[in-house]
């Protein structure tokens, strides 16, 4: 799935010589919690969103100035934040650093990138134009219209208990388990011992999550490392 599959392409802008005040309004009317900043031409040059606007003169809520601060924060950074508080256009406090993507890119390589870079919402460009944007409410929407895949014809037990194996192949997380998994009737038993509630839940998903599975059936016991005869994984 691409940038483009599933971006919002109605996307609210905003100048840069609109007041602070503009901004806000703007994004309590759509109901959004930042937007693009653009040129006269079209061309993003900044994005502003509501954590821009927690610390204002206007409301109080500056940045607490503290001695030991002051020494380690510049005056350039100082100054910085003085102008995000006190500031009344979008371009003084609107974020100049603008992580964007275009139509064709990855969505994993999207959700790394706001992972990564701990944002919220990303513009999709082409041409330094504007085309779209995704925030994390379009990847809630993606994963609300995501319906389970279609169940797999009927399975022997032999094949799903092979698949159920298959699933924990590779997982750092997962034990050998290939003796405590048995399958009768479709119906996967899972038996044997786990160091965490962690590992127990993943080998029941990693289950619930093979094809031709009617049920699983959960055996097993979660015992300390440190516990009298615990030997294992």
């Amino acid at each position: 799935m691409k940038a483009g599959d599933i971006m919002t392409r109605n996307v609210i802008t905003i100048d840069a010589d609109s007041t602070v005040a503009q901004a806000a309004q703007r994004m309590l009317d759509h109901r959004i919690s930042g937007m693009p900043v653009v040129d006269d031409s079209g061309r993003v040059i900044g994005i502003i969103s509501e954590g821009d606007l927690l610390h204002r003169a206007e409301t109080g809520t500056e940045r607490r100035k503290s001695w030991w601060l002051g020494l380690v924060a510049g005056s350039s950074s100082q100054a910085e934040n003085f102008t995000r508080e006190h500031g009344r256009t979008v371009r003084d406090v609107m974020s100049a650093t603008v992580i964007s993507v275009d139509e064709n890119t990855d969505l994993n390589e999207v959700v790394h990138m706001m992972e990564g870079r701990r944002i919220k919402r990303v513009p999709v460009l082409s041409n330094r134009q504007v085309v779209g944007i995704i925030s994390r409410a379009n990847l809630m929407r993606v994963l609300a219209t995501m319906e389970p895949a279609a169940a797999a014809p009927a399975a022997d037990d032999r094949t799903i208990r092979d698949r159920v194996l298959q699933a924990y192949k590779g997982q750092s997380w997962a034990p050998d388990f290939g003796e405590n998994v048995v399958v009768k009737d479709g119906v996967v038993h899972l038996w044997g011992s786990v160091r965490t509630e962690s590992q127990r839940q993943a080998l029941l998903v990693g289950a619930r999550n093979v094809a031709g599975v009617r049920e699983v059936v959960d055996h097993i016991d979660v015992v300390s490392p440190v516990a009298e005869g615990f030997v294992g994984w």
